[in-house]
């Protein structure tokens, strides 16, 4: 076991070091970084003080030195100031990662008690209206825009009913604020869960052991979850830390849709208004984030299969 940890601890750093090279070199191939913040000889500064501003971005050094200095400031949280209000880029992205942890856990706990059950009710009545129910809801799941089902619950139950909030988070937040926001970040990944889980169950459910199961007269509950959903489960865990995933790093739409001050709404300032280091920024925590899930998600896969922390 300590050597799969390890194994996975060394391909999560490498694949993060890959991922800065990556971000290093894009930042390079667009041209002069101090273009980014003023022109030689322009405006406002003069050719010394754009020498100047070059040795302290070390860009008279050899590239490969320049993404050494660039690194060690990325693992000092040293990210760089965003270009619109000169603030450090790791100020905007820490004052925003709460907003969207709880936004997406709301999003998550909602599309796993919703499309987990949903998939096993599916596949164990197979053909039943139960079925259809729950493959109608898939399907509407999957092609629904998840802009329009945020538009739609803010007509129908803000401005028609006058039931929930309309969106944003305020200072005095309750639990009405998530509710809109979570069912409609989790909505699609819902349907998603709800195939994964039928699929697999399916599987599982037509597998040998389990016609032997019910042969020997074991109880139908003990044969659906003890061994059908506990076989058919690495396939929704593996969704289940992508969609988590997903919603940590940042839901750009349903946070746009519900002003939601989160790390999505962030990003789509970035790129509207051509920030460039706050992307870069939020390129590499979304990386990283990706990157820590997956590893805990390795961690569990070991846990519900030996085979894979022995094989």
């Amino acid at each position: 076991m300590q050597r799969f940890i390890v194994r996975r601890l060394l391909y999560m750093v490498l694949s993060m070091l890959a991922a800065t090279l990556l971000v290093f070199t894009l930042s390079r191939v667009v041209g002069d970084p101090r273009l980014l913040y003023a022109q030689p000889g322009g405006y406002g500064i003069t050719t010394e003080a754009w020498e100047l501003m070059g040795k302290r971005m070390h860009l008279d050094k050899p590239v490969i030195v320049q993404y050494f200095y660039w690194l060690w400031d990325a693992l000092r949280g040293n990210l760089g100031e965003s270009l619109l209000d000169r603030k450090p880029v790791v100020k905007h992205i820490v004052a925003r990662i709460d907003n969207t942890l709880e936004l997406a856990l709301g999003g998550w706990i909602f599309a796993t008690l919703i499309g987990v059950p949903l998939g096993i009710l599916s596949a164990v009545k197979r053909g039943s209206i139960w079925d259809y129910l729950g493959r109608g809801f898939a399907l509407l799941g999957q092609t629904l825009p998840v802009f329009w089902i945020g538009i739609m619950g803010i007509l129908v139950f803000s401005v028609k009913l006058d039931l929930l909030p309309t969106g944003t988070r305020p200072d005095d937040i309750s639990i009405k604020h998530y509710i809109m926001p979570a069912i409609v970040l989790g909505w699609f990944s819902a349907a998603g869960y709800l195939r994964l889980t039928r699929s697999a169950m399916l599987d599982v459910m037509d597998s040998e052991y389990i016609k032997l199961a019910r042969a020997k007269g074991v109880n139908e509950m003990v044969i659906i979850w003890k061994h059908a959903f506990k076989n058919a489960l690495i396939v929704p865990l593996t969704f289940s830390g992508l969609i988590f995933a997903g919603f940590i790093t940042g839901a750009v739409v349903t946070e746009t849709v519900f002003a939601w001050p989160g790390l999505g709404r962030l990003a789509f300032s970035a790129a509207t208004d051509n920030d460039f280091p706050m992307m870069v920024g939020l390129v590499l925590w979304f990386t990283a984030m990706f990157l820590v899930v997956n590893f805990i998600v390795d961690l569990i896969y070991a846990y519900v299969d030996p085979r894979i922390r022995f094989g």
